[in-house]
């Protein structure tokens, strides 16, 4: 694998949707650190999450939606008012968020994060 910046922004950006999955991994907090052995998870819809980063620092809220072609995750509360009143949500990259409570009522995830 090649070290230049380039070939790594060429690899992110020309990746396909079923690897852009690991890359949409965000932090855990410490108490499931402990709990799975890991230091982070693949985000997903009904997770419960904690802005670390920009205006929105230390809010929490659940996802909303996971965009895997603009690497962005939208959260429920996080929102900007525009200039003629309407609310949109503000996207979010997941290394800007930590998960607080995982959603493991998928069976595949809860296994996966069990075995590591």
């Amino acid at each position: 694998m090649s070290k230049q910046p380039r070939k790594q922004r060429k690899a992110l950006y020309e990746a396909p949707l079923h690897k852009r999955n690991a890359r949409m991994a965000a932090t855990l907090s410490k108490e499931l650190r402990e709990d799975l052995g890991r230091k982070s998870l693949p985000v997903k819809v009904g997770d419960k999450v904690k802005v670390l980063r920009g205006d929105f620092r230390d809010q929490e809220g659940k996802i909303e939606t996971v965009n895997y072609k603009k690497y962005t995750v939208t959260v429920d509360g996080i929102t900007l008012n525009k200039a003629d009143g309407t609310n949109i949500y503000l996207p979010i990259h997941p290394s800007n968020l930590m998960i607080i409570d995982v959603d493991l009522d998928d069976e595949r995830r809860s296994k996966s994060s069990e075995a590591e």
